[in-house]
């Protein structure tokens, strides 16, 4: 049994804070911070090699995963929590990443040619030495520096959506 008059107000009103945040998972807080049930949950997972070739993984999460030299060609990424995974020269190619929650996700040397990636929170993610040709960022949201450099390099249309690489991240013309 917890004594509360020993613990003082401060403990207090961290201990239920601590239920709150318990609670709002636990009953369903918000949706896109949570993963779907029934799904495979790939948290803090080693996926280096993997073939995800035209996987439907939307809803999934990735969290904090090692993704190295991995095949997610065509893969529904859709509504998938990816913050803090490490996409390593990992082939994206036509891969659906909208909606996905993205933030401090490391894209080196991957390839993003025509992936659709709209409507994602990407922030403090990077993307050095990554493709870009193709891919559709419309309505994510960016840091502004990695804006400034997917424009330098942004080219060609998205043949899903129609829209350029350029249009949809905002870049000068």
């Amino acid at each position: 049994m917890v004594n509360w008059r020993r613990l003082g107000l401060r403990a207090l009103v961290g201990w239920l804070s601590l239920l709150g945040i318990v609670a709002l998972v636990t009953l369903g807080g918000p949706s896109a911070a949570i993963a779907e049930p029934g799904v495979i949950n790939y948290t803090l997972t080693d996926l280096t090699g993997r073939n995800f070739e035209n996987a439907d993984l939307a809803g999934t999460s990735l969290a904090a995963a090692e993704v190295r030299d991995a095949n997610f060609r065509g893969a529904d990424l859709s509504t998938t929590i990816l913050t803090k995974a490490k996409f390593i020269r990992t082939d994206l190619t036509g891969a659906n990443l909208s909606d996905s929650f993205a933030d401090r996700v490391e894209f080196t040397g991957s390839d993003l040619t025509n992936a659709i990636i709209t409507d994602a929170l990407m922030t403090s993610s990077t993307f050095a030495d990554a493709e870009i040709t193709g891919a559709d960022f419309s309505y994510t949201i960016l840091d502004r520096f990695q804006v400034n450099y997917l424009c330098d390099r942004a080219e060609g249309i998205n043949p899903e959506t129609g829209v350029t690489t350029r249009e949809s991240l905002g870049c000068d013309d």
